[in-house]
């Protein structure tokens, strides 16, 4: 099959309420990257030097040899930057994302972390690339990520953020079944389930824009009131969709050596002081806002058409165009992914080889359809989508005059054009069809040929909408 991997939908135009605690307008999620201890380092028995994320903008890595410089720009990070941080947001709550062999070599500000009960997470074994790495490789190293992680703080992470992943990293995280959240995304402001096997797993996306990490990149921030501006602009517009009955969640990225600086750490904290200068906020660790999430909006599985083997999507798809199976048919031959797991979504895909197919093709289409209040109604032999549609519309029960009409329109329309009149009832009731019967009656073939095709899609959209999302 040919199935497209990626979800380009989402929750979709209406994204679901959240319901935070109390009423809050905007979840506001600060996550303290710890990484000084576990970056690119021979020391550590990489093969060269660290090149990610420092003052040195564009460094490379030095194959075999310590970078003195790299390695003293992550120290700042562990001997002051983290203390400036601590001091500034021991009493807000916290997600730390801990590399592992990092959290290892500083074992007091752990213990300054868990002091302040902040949300220890994994943030990987190593803060390592991991987009080479074998999959066993590296479900190796989630293991082993795991087990020292619990060593260190005393209990295992329930939230996941590797930052420099594989393809196959949220899987393999998933798989372990370990935890609450994985992070290692940053496709929405919401959380979203996804399934791997027999796991549903809860992601809980980060972000990459509203990060200290883009004072370290080329064209990011360069001075703080960049870094505060960009910030307060992204809470003021999802503080503004809350306040309109939308709310979001909002997180901000940060490292020990880079806000950690003191020109950079003032606008951290001008920033953290105009959200407390708003009423409904709901500051809270991503530990916090995953359990709230699976507690009011937990998973629930369904079939889904992208899914489906041929026969299963043509036993319930193959009549959405009357007796036409050969649509659906096509469209379970072409692409298919998430996006097409939604009426809407689907709609689209039967109606491109609809689009697509030739004039003698769509003219069959047209011509399975029946009379409306024709003989096949009244003898009880239409599909049950159409018996549904016409009796919605007041078809079944019209009166001798009415069915006379309707009999006298059908016939003289046939003539005309060689196919049924069509029209989406559920868009009309009985005066507006007789009245579009009329005026459409007078029409040359090829402007009703285009009409009628437009009017089968519509059919089609009111069936799928009836029996998916």
């Amino acid at each position: 099959m040919n199935r497209y991997p990626r979800d380009m939908q989402g929750h979709g135009a209406e994204t679901p309420d959240p319901k935070w605690p109390n009423g809050a307008k905007i979840a506001v999620q600060l996550v303290l990257n710890y990484e000084e201890g576990g970056e690119n380092c021979i020391l550590h028995g990489d093969a060269a030097s660290e090149a990610f994320l420092s003052e040195i903008v564009g460094a490379a890595q030095w194959p075999g040899q310590r970078h003195a410089n790299m390695e003293s720009i992550y120290e700042y990070g562990s001997r002051a930057g983290f203390w400036r941080l601590h001091r500034m947001l021991k009493d807000l709550p916290i997600t730390v994302y801990g590399v592992a062999t990092a959290l290892a070599r500083s074992p007091e500000q752990v213990a300054a972390m868990i002091a302040a009960d902040w949300e220890m997470a994994s943030h990987g074994l190593k803060w390592v690339e991991h987009k080479d790495m074998p999959e066993d490789q590296e479900r190796t190293a989630i293991a082993e990520a795991i087990a020292l992680h619990t060593e260190v703080v005393g209990a295992p992470p329930r939230g996941w953020y590797c930052g420099r992943s594989s393809e196959n990293t949220i899987r393999l995280a998933a798989e372990t079944g370990q935890f609450a959240y994985v992070a290692d995304a940053y496709a929405d402001d919401l959380p979203y389930w996804s399934e791997f096997g027999e796991r549903d797993q809860l992601i809980v996306p980060y972000t990459l824009d509203c990060n200290d990490m883009r004072f370290a990149t080329p064209q990011g921030f360069n001075s703080g009131d960049q870094f505060f501006s960009y910030l307060r602009d992204s809470f003021d517009t999802l503080y503004r969709e809350g306040c309109e009955g939308a709310p979001k969640m909002l997180s901000v990225g940060l490292h020990c050596r880079l806000v950690g600086r003191p020109g950079r750490a003032e606008a951290l904290r001008r920033f953290i002081e105009h959200v407390k200068s708003h009423d409904g906020v709901w500051f809270a660790t991503r530990e916090q806002i995953a359990d709230h999430w699976a507690k009011v909006h937990p998973h629930q599985r369904h079939e889904r058409p992208s899914e489906m083997d041929k026969a299963r999507f043509v036993e319930l798809y193959g009549s959405i165009f009357e007796h036409s199976p050969w649509i659906a048919e096509g469209a379970h031959d072409g692409e298919l992914g998430a996006a097409h797991d939604t009426a809407v979504g689907l709609h689209n895909a039967l109606s491109r080889v609809f689009r697509r197919a030739d004039d003698k093709q769509r003219l069959g289409v047209l011509t399975a359809h029946p009379d409306l209040a024709g003989k096949l109604a009244a003898a009880k032999q239409l599909t049950s989508e159409s018996t549904a549609e016409q009796a919605g519309a007041g078809l079944d029960m019209l009166t001798d005059a009415e069915r006379a009409s309707f009999t006298e329109l059908n016939e003289a329309y046939v003539a005309r054009n060689g196919f049924p009149f069509i029209i989406a009832v559920r868009d009309h009731d009985k005066a507006s069809i007789l009245a579009a019967f009329k005026r459409r009656l007078d029409q040359d073939r090829d402007t009703e040929f285009a009409e009628a095709r437009r009017q089968v899609e519509r059919i089609a959209l009111h069936r799928l909408k009836a029996v998916l999302p």
